[in-house]
């Protein structure tokens, strides 16, 4: 069973998102769901700081031995940090996808699309 904590959010394209509530901020990863049915990672491309991002619209890639996937923001908003230690070190996503595997920050441009996303019992269900 993979690990789906419980203090996050998510999205169905299996994105998870932790939410400052007092920066407006909110940091998104891959799930481990998500990071185990990719396989080994091997390399990560992130939008730019200062690009424009909008829910579940692609903004990155991730590929794998086994296969690519889109990354797709869970909400919409400006980029205000992208984890480049991945671009070097992508298998920290297989490692540690709710730590050092963070992939980007986002001031959300609508904070109620925290509310759309599941909690982790939703997830859970989801991943079924």
């Amino acid at each position: 069973m993979a690990n789906v904590p419980e203090e996050l959010r998510y999205s169905k394209d299996h994105e998870w998102v932790a939410f400052d509530e007092s920066s407006g901020v909110a940091t998104v990863g891959i799930t481990d769901y998500a990071q185990g049915e990719l396989g080994d990672v091997v390399f990560v491309e992130l939008p730019a700081v200062g690009e424009t991002v909008s829910a579940h619209s692609a903004c990155g890639t991730i590929e794998a031995v086994k296969a690519v996937a889109e990354l797709f923001a869970p909400v919409s908003g400006e980029v205000v940090d992208a984890n480049v230690t991945l671009e070097d070190h992508p298998e920290t996503l297989n490692v540690d996808p709710y730590g050092d595997g963070w992939m980007i920050r986002i001031h959300l441009s609508d904070r109620g699309e925290i509310d759309d996303l599941m909690d982790a019992a939703g997830y859970v269900e989801h991943i079924g």
